[in-house]
């Protein structure tokens, strides 16, 4: 019996945004991202790579009026198509937490697909917005990963130990939550890991 390839490719247009997303979560960690927000590309580069998924993501937004919109929109497909990719969800291992460091900043995450959309986020850092053309508001990222865990039905903490680069406090949390996912959809059997027989 072949498994089924863990892959969904979406799309949505609004007067606002307009997205294409594609993933392939059992992938090489091969990403790229075109949103107009060169920071924000990165960290989507950097949830592919450390995910392990195979992630393309290309948005054109109003900018011109605030990235509030691309970034949250992203969220949206980006979760929804990681709900279909992961599919009814037998036999992945389900729960994971992880602690990432980079320099003087370290973040916590813990995942559980659960079915359950909620997140928890204590992020809080110095707030600067980070350099770029144009530059990013380290206070969207909030509103991506809520948009992300209630499309995709998932419970999500992300949680700052500690930190003063604010840079440095999103990419951790970036890389901790695609190390999280990467454990929590790893195949160890053939049931649905829940009581309830669905998730």
């Amino acid at each position: 019996m072949t498994a089924r390839a863990r892959t969904a490719t979406a799309s949505r247009s609004t007067a606002e945004t307009s997205i294409d997303i594609a993933i392939d979560v059992d992938g090489e960690g091969r990403g790229a991202a075109e949103t107009g927000l060169p920071f924000f590309d990165h960290m989507l580069s950097q949830l592919g790579r450390h995910g392990g998924f195979d992630l393309r993501v290309k948005a054109r937004g109003d900018l011109e009026i605030d990235a509030h919109h691309t970034v949250e929109d992203v969220g949206i497909l980006l979760g929804s198509c990681f709900a279909e990719a992961v599919g009814d969800k037998a036999g992945v291992r389900r729960f994971a937490s992880v602690s990432v460091p980079m320099d003087e900043a370290l973040v916590a995450v813990a995942v559980d697909l659960s079915g359950r959309p909620f997140l928890h986020y204590d992020v809080n850092p110095p707030g600067q917005k980070i350099l770029g053309d144009p530059p990013f508001d380290p206070q969207l990222c909030e509103e991506f990963w809520r948009a992300f865990a209630t499309s995709a039905a998932l419970t999500l903490h992300i949680t700052l130990v500690r930190g003063r680069n604010t840079h440095h406090i999103i990419e951790a949390g970036f890389k901790a939550v695609a190390r999280a996912l990467r454990d929590a959809v790893r195949v160890e059997g053939t049931a649905i890991p829940s009581t309830k027989g669905i998730l």
